[in-house]
Protein backbone atom coordinates (compact mmCIF):
# COMPACT_ATOMS: atom_id res chain seq x y z
CA UNK A 1 0.00 0.00 0.00
CA UNK A 2 3.04 2.47 1.08
CA UNK A 3 4.48 1.69 -2.81
CA UNK A 4 1.10 2.00 -4.35
CA UNK A 5 0.41 5.64 -2.92
CA UNK A 6 4.26 6.80 -3.14
CA UNK A 7 3.44 5.58 -7.21
CA UNK A 8 0.58 7.19 -7.16
CA UNK A 9 1.99 10.50 -5.89
CA UNK A 10 5.28 10.49 -8.18
CA UNK A 11 2.37 10.30 -11.26
CA UNK A 12 0.12 12.89 -9.57
CA UNK A 13 3.28 15.38 -9.02
CA UNK A 14 4.59 14.34 -12.81
CA UNK A 15 1.35 14.58 -14.69
CA UNK A 16 0.84 18.37 -13.05
CA UNK A 17 4.15 19.75 -13.25
CA UNK A 18 5.52 21.90 -16.34
CA UNK A 19 8.56 19.99 -17.78
CA UNK A 20 9.28 22.27 -20.40
CA UNK A 21 12.86 23.39 -19.38
CA UNK A 22 12.98 26.36 -21.63
CA UNK A 23 11.86 29.58 -20.61
CA UNK A 24 8.11 30.65 -19.82
CA UNK A 25 6.40 32.92 -21.27
CA UNK A 26 2.65 33.53 -19.42
CA UNK A 27 0.33 35.14 -21.50
CA UNK A 28 -3.21 36.46 -20.66
CA UNK A 29 -5.67 36.85 -22.85
CA UNK A 30 -9.95 36.51 -23.44
CA UNK A 31 -11.02 33.73 -26.52
CA UNK A 32 -11.58 36.77 -29.33
CA UNK A 33 -10.39 36.94 -32.92
CA UNK A 34 -8.29 40.11 -31.99
CA UNK A 35 -6.06 38.07 -29.56
CA UNK A 36 -5.69 34.96 -31.93
CA UNK A 37 -1.96 35.59 -31.44
CA UNK A 38 -2.47 33.86 -28.23
CA UNK A 39 -3.31 30.35 -29.25
CA UNK A 40 -1.36 30.12 -31.93
CA UNK A 41 2.01 31.01 -30.19
CA UNK A 42 1.11 28.46 -27.94
CA UNK A 43 0.76 25.80 -30.56
CA UNK A 44 3.29 27.14 -32.32
CA UNK A 45 5.81 26.95 -29.75
CA UNK A 46 5.07 23.93 -28.34
CA UNK A 47 5.83 22.54 -31.79
CA UNK A 48 9.17 24.45 -32.21
CA UNK A 49 12.64 24.04 -30.38
CA UNK A 50 13.14 27.47 -29.51
CA UNK A 51 14.47 29.07 -26.35
CA UNK A 52 10.95 30.13 -24.92
CA UNK A 53 7.53 28.30 -24.54
CA UNK A 54 4.47 30.67 -24.47
CA UNK A 55 1.77 29.70 -22.78
CA UNK A 56 -2.18 30.68 -23.48
CA UNK A 57 -3.77 31.23 -20.23
CA UNK A 58 -7.57 32.09 -20.76
CA UNK A 59 -9.40 33.99 -18.31
CA UNK A 60 -12.69 34.66 -17.27
CA UNK A 61 -12.83 38.40 -17.55
CA UNK A 62 -10.39 41.33 -18.39
CA UNK A 63 -10.56 42.56 -14.96
CA UNK A 64 -9.11 39.37 -13.70
CA UNK A 65 -6.39 39.74 -16.38
CA UNK A 66 -5.49 42.98 -15.47
CA UNK A 67 -4.89 41.77 -11.52
CA UNK A 68 -2.68 39.39 -13.19
CA UNK A 69 -0.57 41.42 -14.61
CA UNK A 70 -0.35 43.83 -12.01
CA UNK A 71 0.69 40.86 -9.77
CA UNK A 72 3.34 39.64 -12.17
CA UNK A 73 1.27 36.37 -12.35
CA UNK A 74 1.43 36.74 -16.39
CA UNK A 75 3.90 38.49 -18.23
CA UNK A 76 1.56 39.70 -21.19
CA UNK A 77 -1.67 40.65 -21.38
CA UNK A 78 -3.80 40.30 -24.44
CA UNK A 79 -5.90 43.39 -23.12
CA UNK A 80 -8.94 45.70 -24.36
CA UNK A 81 -7.45 49.10 -25.21
CA UNK A 82 -9.09 51.23 -23.10
CA UNK A 83 -8.22 49.35 -19.97
CA UNK A 84 -5.19 49.62 -20.91
CA UNK A 85 -5.26 53.36 -20.90
CA UNK A 86 -6.45 52.85 -17.04
CA UNK A 87 -4.32 50.82 -15.95
CA UNK A 88 -1.51 53.15 -17.08
CA UNK A 89 -2.71 56.44 -15.20
CA UNK A 90 -3.42 54.10 -11.85
CA UNK A 91 0.47 53.40 -12.13
CA UNK A 92 0.51 50.33 -13.58
CA UNK A 93 4.02 50.63 -15.57
CA UNK A 94 2.74 48.75 -18.87
CA UNK A 95 3.38 49.75 -22.41
CA UNK A 96 1.45 49.11 -25.46
CA UNK A 97 3.74 47.23 -28.05
CA UNK A 98 1.48 45.01 -30.32
CA UNK A 99 -2.24 45.91 -31.63
CA UNK A 100 -4.47 42.68 -31.91
CA UNK A 101 -6.28 41.89 -35.65
CA UNK A 102 -8.70 44.36 -36.69
CA UNK A 103 -12.04 44.66 -37.42
CA UNK A 104 -13.47 41.47 -35.51
CA UNK A 105 -16.16 42.98 -33.53
CA UNK A 106 -19.61 43.38 -34.91
CA UNK A 107 -23.24 44.69 -33.44
CA UNK A 108 -26.03 42.49 -33.56
CA UNK A 109 -29.36 42.78 -32.45
CA UNK A 110 -32.67 40.35 -31.27
CA UNK A 111 -33.53 38.70 -33.89
CA UNK A 112 -37.71 39.58 -33.55
CA UNK A 113 -36.72 43.62 -33.49
CA UNK A 114 -37.00 45.76 -36.04
CA UNK A 115 -33.43 48.02 -35.28
CA UNK A 116 -32.22 49.57 -38.57
CA UNK A 117 -31.22 53.09 -37.12
CA UNK A 118 -29.66 54.52 -33.88
CA UNK A 119 -32.60 55.91 -32.87
CA UNK A 120 -34.64 52.63 -32.74
CA UNK A 121 -32.65 51.56 -29.65
CA UNK A 122 -34.24 54.40 -27.87
CA UNK A 123 -35.69 52.57 -24.65
CA UNK A 124 -33.66 49.25 -25.58
CA UNK A 125 -30.77 47.46 -23.51
CA UNK A 126 -27.36 47.04 -25.10
CA UNK A 127 -24.44 44.84 -23.87
CA UNK A 128 -21.04 46.01 -23.93
CA UNK A 129 -17.75 44.16 -22.87
CA UNK A 130 -16.76 46.30 -20.36
CA UNK A 131 -17.27 50.60 -19.44
CA UNK A 132 -13.64 50.63 -20.37
CA UNK A 133 -14.18 48.91 -24.18
CA UNK A 134 -13.59 50.59 -27.45
CA UNK A 135 -17.00 48.79 -28.24
CA UNK A 136 -18.51 51.27 -25.49
CA UNK A 137 -17.10 54.09 -26.67
CA UNK A 138 -18.52 53.59 -29.98
CA UNK A 139 -21.69 52.84 -28.34
CA UNK A 140 -21.34 56.31 -26.33
CA UNK A 141 -20.68 58.17 -29.37
CA UNK A 142 -23.01 57.01 -31.80
CA UNK A 143 -26.03 57.49 -29.33
CA UNK A 144 -24.79 60.78 -28.33
CA UNK A 145 -24.57 62.37 -31.48
CA UNK A 146 -28.06 61.29 -32.13
CA UNK A 147 -29.29 62.69 -29.14
CA UNK A 148 -29.90 59.51 -27.59
CA UNK A 149 -27.38 59.06 -24.51
CA UNK A 150 -29.83 58.92 -21.86
CA UNK A 151 -32.51 56.91 -23.75
CA UNK A 152 -30.14 53.28 -24.11
CA UNK A 153 -29.40 51.30 -21.31
CA UNK A 154 -26.09 50.38 -22.02
CA UNK A 155 -24.79 47.34 -19.36
CA UNK A 156 -21.56 45.83 -19.17
CA UNK A 157 -21.10 41.82 -19.34
CA UNK A 158 -18.87 39.00 -20.08
CA UNK A 159 -18.80 38.18 -23.54
CA UNK A 160 -19.33 34.14 -23.69
CA UNK A 161 -22.46 35.21 -21.82
CA UNK A 162 -24.16 37.54 -24.42
CA UNK A 163 -25.37 35.59 -26.93
CA UNK A 164 -27.93 32.94 -23.91
CA UNK A 165 -28.82 36.69 -22.80
CA UNK A 166 -30.11 38.12 -25.92
CA UNK A 167 -32.02 34.58 -26.73
CA UNK A 168 -33.46 34.54 -23.17
CA UNK A 169 -34.67 38.12 -24.09
CA UNK A 170 -33.15 39.86 -20.82
CA UNK A 171 -30.67 41.69 -23.74
CA UNK A 172 -31.94 44.22 -27.10
CA UNK A 173 -28.70 43.82 -28.33
CA UNK A 174 -24.70 43.48 -28.26
CA UNK A 175 -21.42 44.68 -29.49
CA UNK A 176 -18.67 42.39 -29.13
CA UNK A 177 -15.54 40.84 -30.70
CA UNK A 178 -15.99 37.86 -32.86
CA UNK A 179 -16.58 35.10 -32.29
CA UNK A 180 -19.42 36.20 -29.76
CA UNK A 181 -21.68 38.12 -32.09
CA UNK A 182 -21.47 34.94 -35.28
CA UNK A 183 -22.76 32.68 -32.15
CA UNK A 184 -26.01 34.51 -32.93
CA UNK A 185 -25.42 35.16 -36.61
CA UNK A 186 -24.56 32.05 -38.08
CA UNK A 187 -27.53 30.41 -36.36
CA UNK A 188 -30.01 33.16 -37.35
CA UNK A 189 -31.05 34.01 -34.22
CA UNK A 190 -30.03 37.65 -34.25
CA UNK A 191 -29.73 40.82 -37.12
CA UNK A 192 -26.71 42.02 -38.16
CA UNK A 193 -27.08 45.87 -36.99
CA UNK A 194 -23.14 46.91 -38.39
CA UNK A 195 -19.98 46.49 -38.33
CA UNK A 196 -17.22 48.40 -36.38
CA UNK A 197 -15.55 49.83 -38.95
CA UNK A 198 -18.49 51.04 -40.35
CA UNK A 199 -18.42 53.34 -37.80
CA UNK A 200 -14.70 53.62 -36.59
CA UNK A 201 -12.42 52.65 -39.38
CA UNK A 202 -8.90 50.55 -38.18
CA UNK A 203 -10.64 50.20 -34.52
CA UNK A 204 -8.88 48.60 -32.17
CA UNK A 205 -10.54 46.08 -29.63
CA UNK A 206 -7.01 44.27 -28.15
CA UNK A 207 -3.67 45.16 -27.66
CA UNK A 208 -0.88 43.29 -26.44
CA UNK A 209 0.52 45.07 -23.00
CA UNK A 210 4.04 44.23 -21.14
CA UNK A 211 5.25 46.13 -18.01
CA UNK A 212 8.45 47.78 -18.36
CA UNK A 213 10.39 46.19 -15.89
CA UNK A 214 10.28 43.48 -18.63
CA UNK A 215 11.58 45.32 -21.28
CA UNK A 216 14.41 46.49 -19.37
CA UNK A 217 15.33 43.37 -17.97
CA UNK A 218 14.48 40.85 -20.98
CA UNK A 219 14.10 43.13 -23.98
CA UNK A 220 14.99 40.09 -26.01
CA UNK A 221 12.50 38.17 -24.81
CA UNK A 222 9.49 41.26 -25.55
CA UNK A 223 11.31 41.00 -28.94
CA UNK A 224 10.88 37.49 -29.76
CA UNK A 225 7.21 37.67 -28.07
CA UNK A 226 6.13 40.58 -30.03
CA UNK A 227 7.64 39.47 -33.31
CA UNK A 228 5.60 35.86 -32.76
CA UNK A 229 2.54 37.71 -32.54
CA UNK A 230 2.91 39.87 -35.88
CA UNK A 231 4.04 36.36 -37.20
CA UNK A 232 1.36 34.84 -36.51
CA UNK A 233 -1.19 36.95 -37.91
CA UNK A 234 0.68 36.63 -41.41
CA UNK A 235 0.33 32.76 -41.00
CA UNK A 236 -3.44 32.99 -40.31
CA UNK A 237 -4.02 35.22 -42.72
CA UNK A 238 -2.71 32.11 -45.14
CA UNK A 239 -3.96 29.68 -43.15
CA UNK A 240 -7.44 30.39 -41.90
CA UNK A 241 -8.81 26.89 -41.75
CA UNK A 242 -5.83 25.89 -39.76
CA UNK A 243 -5.97 28.78 -37.43
CA UNK A 244 -9.66 28.26 -36.82
CA UNK A 245 -9.00 24.78 -36.03
CA UNK A 246 -6.02 25.56 -33.52
CA UNK A 247 -8.13 28.63 -31.84
CA UNK A 248 -11.47 26.55 -31.73
CA UNK A 249 -9.28 23.77 -29.46
CA UNK A 250 -8.23 26.68 -27.10
CA UNK A 251 -11.41 28.81 -26.63
CA UNK A 252 -14.17 25.75 -26.44
CA UNK A 253 -15.73 26.92 -29.44
CA UNK A 254 -16.80 25.11 -32.53
CA UNK A 255 -14.36 25.28 -35.76
CA UNK A 256 -17.04 25.67 -37.38
CA UNK A 257 -17.99 29.06 -35.60
CA UNK A 258 -14.66 29.88 -35.46
CA UNK A 259 -14.01 29.46 -39.18
CA UNK A 260 -17.24 31.65 -39.96
CA UNK A 261 -16.65 34.39 -37.70
CA UNK A 262 -12.72 34.56 -39.65
CA UNK A 263 -14.41 34.48 -42.76
CA UNK A 264 -18.08 36.21 -43.18
CA UNK A 265 -17.38 38.67 -44.72
CA UNK A 266 -14.84 37.68 -46.60
CA UNK A 267 -11.26 39.23 -46.08
CA UNK A 268 -12.91 41.68 -42.69
CA UNK A 269 -10.15 40.62 -40.61
CA UNK A 270 -7.00 42.96 -40.98
CA UNK A 271 -3.82 40.78 -39.57
CA UNK A 272 -1.16 43.65 -40.58
CA UNK A 273 -1.87 46.79 -38.69
CA UNK A 274 0.01 45.83 -35.95
CA UNK A 275 2.11 48.27 -35.01
CA UNK A 276 0.87 50.83 -32.19
CA UNK A 277 1.01 54.12 -32.45
CA UNK A 278 0.48 57.57 -30.01
CA UNK A 279 -2.01 59.18 -31.82
CA UNK A 280 -4.69 56.18 -32.11
CA UNK A 281 -3.99 55.67 -28.64
CA UNK A 282 -4.63 59.46 -27.66
CA UNK A 283 -8.12 59.21 -29.64
CA UNK A 284 -9.12 56.50 -27.38
CA UNK A 285 -8.37 58.48 -24.46
CA UNK A 286 -9.86 61.61 -25.90
CA UNK A 287 -13.41 59.84 -25.75
CA UNK A 288 -12.27 58.62 -22.42
CA UNK A 289 -12.24 61.68 -20.74
CA UNK A 290 -14.94 63.06 -22.92
CA UNK A 291 -17.37 60.87 -21.65
CA UNK A 292 -16.30 60.63 -18.22
CA UNK A 293 -14.49 57.33 -18.09
CA UNK A 294 -11.02 58.80 -16.95
CA UNK A 295 -10.17 62.33 -15.99
CA UNK A 296 -7.76 63.12 -17.93
CA UNK A 297 -6.30 61.98 -21.17
CA UNK A 298 -2.60 61.93 -20.52
CA UNK A 299 -0.94 58.85 -22.00
CA UNK A 300 3.02 59.76 -22.48
CA UNK A 301 5.08 56.80 -22.29
CA UNK A 302 2.28 54.25 -22.83
CA UNK A 303 3.37 53.13 -26.53
CA UNK A 304 6.65 51.47 -27.27
CA UNK A 305 6.72 50.35 -30.93
CA UNK A 306 10.01 49.56 -31.41
CA UNK A 307 9.14 45.81 -31.00
CA UNK A 308 6.80 45.80 -33.56
CA UNK A 309 8.18 48.12 -36.12
CA UNK A 310 11.24 45.50 -35.89
CA UNK A 311 9.77 42.67 -36.13
CA UNK A 312 10.75 39.71 -39.12
CA UNK A 313 8.51 38.78 -41.20
CA UNK A 314 10.20 36.63 -43.40
CA UNK A 315 10.36 33.26 -43.72
CA UNK A 316 6.44 32.05 -42.38
CA UNK A 317 5.72 28.97 -43.66
CA UNK A 318 4.01 26.21 -41.16
CA UNK A 319 2.80 27.29 -38.35
CA UNK A 320 6.54 25.96 -35.97
CA UNK A 321 7.86 29.12 -37.74
CA UNK A 322 5.91 31.45 -35.84
CA UNK A 323 7.71 31.42 -33.67
CA UNK A 324 11.04 31.49 -35.26
CA UNK A 325 12.83 34.89 -37.04
CA UNK A 326 16.06 36.86 -36.26
CA UNK A 327 15.96 38.07 -32.41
Amino acid sequence: MVGWFLLISFLHLFLNTEHDARKIVNMGYMPVITNLAAPLLDAASAQSDGSIRFKALKFASFAEMAEALRNDQIQAAFIIAPLSIVLHQQGTDVRVVYIGNRHESTFVTRKELVIKSIGDLEGRTVAVPMRYSGHNLALLKMVSEAGFREKVHIVEMNPPDMAAALASGSLDAYFVGEPFAAQTLKFGSSNLFLYVEQVWPDFICNLMLVKQKLIDKEPATVHALVQAAVRSGQWAKNNIPQAAHIASRYWGQSEDLVKYALTTPTNRIQFDKFTPRQEEMQQIADLMKHYGLIKDGMINGLVDDRFARKADLNGITDLASIVRGRH
